[in-house]
């Protein structure tokens, strides 16, 4: 049996927390710490001034550890803080909403913490999930309502199948971190993809809410660079994206371009 440490970015509050802790419990021993609140959009942001503190608490029969911290502050305490030994794994996730694309996944919460296991030597993996068509808030208010828990049961399952099929695989032996968007309605049996990062973008974040008040408003991808074969083009076609994400690492420049740099 493996130890899980489960965390996300949607904190103790997030309907895919104790699902997903449930499901997980079929791999081994899972400790969950997460942020007390939600903490989306912080990337990979540690806190360096202040404390930090961590309650044990129970959400709906499940023991929790909630962070005061970010998404990584989790990842780092459940890693270092909680238990004689690390994790042999970091799972974060279920995240409200798709982190696909450079400029989503570099800005994720969710993703943060997976590479703050990275960084402590543990593998880790980032699910997230969304809708492609339609309102988003309104699939955000649907998806934390009461009709919605037997959805996130079935997902979370769908979650730990592919979390097996891609240890089989030996995927996290050729990755720092993975990252999987699936749709809500995916089921082991959703085509499943290996992607490349799309790199796009977004538009502007934020709208006038009074003099000098802005607040973080609907924002679109801005297209980048061809999509085929990509994260965002996988959502599009409601499939399971799983992406190998290799961290930051120097880009390959040729000589010319070197020679004129070097001195």
């Amino acid at each position: 049996m493996i130890r899980i440490l489960l965390t996300n970015d949607d904190g103790v509050g997030s309907p895919a927390l104790v699902p997903f802790a449930r499901a997980l419990a079929g791999l081994g021993e899972v400790t969950v710490c997460v942020p007390d609140r939600e903490r989306s959009w912080i990337g990979k942001a540690i806190s360096r001034t202040g404390s930090v503190r961590l309650e044990e608490t129970v959400v709906d029969g499940h023991p929790v550890w909630a962070c005061s911290g970010f998404p990584a502050d989790a990842a780092q305490l459940g890693i270092h803080a909680l238990g004689d030994e690390p994790p042999d794994l970091v799972v974060s996730g279920i995240n409200l909403g798709f982190n696909h694309g450079a400029a989503f996944l570099m800005s994720s919460g969710t993703v943060g913490a997976a590479i703050e296991g990275w960084i402590s030597g543990v593998p880790a993996i980032a699910f997230s999930t969304g809708v492609w068509d339609g309102d988003w808030a309104d699939w955000r208010a649907r998806a934390e309502s009461p009709e919605a828990r037997d959805g996130w049961r079935e997902l979370a399952d769908t979650c730990v199948s592919i979390l097996r099929d891609l240890e089989e695989a030996e995927l996290f032996d050729h990755s720092d971190v993975v990252s999987v968007n699936l749709p809500f309605d995916a089921t082991p049996d959703t085509p499943r993809h290996l992607t490349e990062i799309a790199r796009v973008g977004y538009d502007r974040l934020f709208r006038a809410a009074g003099p000098g008040v802005y607040e973080h408003d609907f924002l679109a991808i801005t297209r980048g660079d061809e999509l085929e074969g990509t994260d965002v083009a996988v959502a599009g076609q409601g499939g399971v994206s799983v992406t190998a994400v290799r961290l930051p690492r120097a880009a390959d420049v040729p000589d010319e371009v070197r020679r004129r740099v070097e001195r």
